[in-house]
């Protein structure tokens, strides 16, 4: 069982990885309307090293910060890669065993189509990313 602080650093290395690559968080809005909250996602802008994070939202012109154990972001189990994904990944696996490319082109991509390499769903780090949320339009 990893303790707070491990938790804390483990997210720390991975959403840094994935600043640049429009990550979501799962964020509770409150409706004023409905008297309940629901998830809304929210796009990760930032992050310090203490642990404190920034996001706006995608539909909703909502932003808001907090620290980063609150704000799970939502990541696609490895296992929901495509068959398209997987020739692609599988392709670059091979070329950083002929030494054609490096491990950080195989690491960039996983993190570009937010891929749950490290386990962080299992261990209840992040969410399951609903099918079609990383969608390009």
């Amino acid at each position: 069982m990893m303790t707070q602080e491990e938790e804390k650093q483990l997210l720390l290395k991975d959403l840094c990885a994935r600043l640049p690559y429009g990550l979501k968080v799962k964020y509770l809005y409150w409706d004023e309307d409905k008297g309940c909250e629901y998830p809304v996602p929210m796009i990760l802008d930032d992050i310090n090293s203490d642990g404190y994070i920034r996001f706006h939202g995608d539909i909703k012109e909502e932003e808001g910060s907090g620290y980063i154990l609150t704000y799970l972001p939502y990541l696609r189990p490895m296992s929901s890669m495509t068959e398209e994904e997987r020739k692609y990944y599988n392709s670059l696996s091979i070329l950083i065993a002929d030494g054609e490319c490096e491990v950080y082109e195989e690491m960039d991509w996983l993190n570009e189509h937010h891929f749950d390499y490290r386990g962080l769903i299992e261990k209840g780090l992040a969410f399951e990313a609903p099918e079609g949320m990383y969608n390009k339009n």
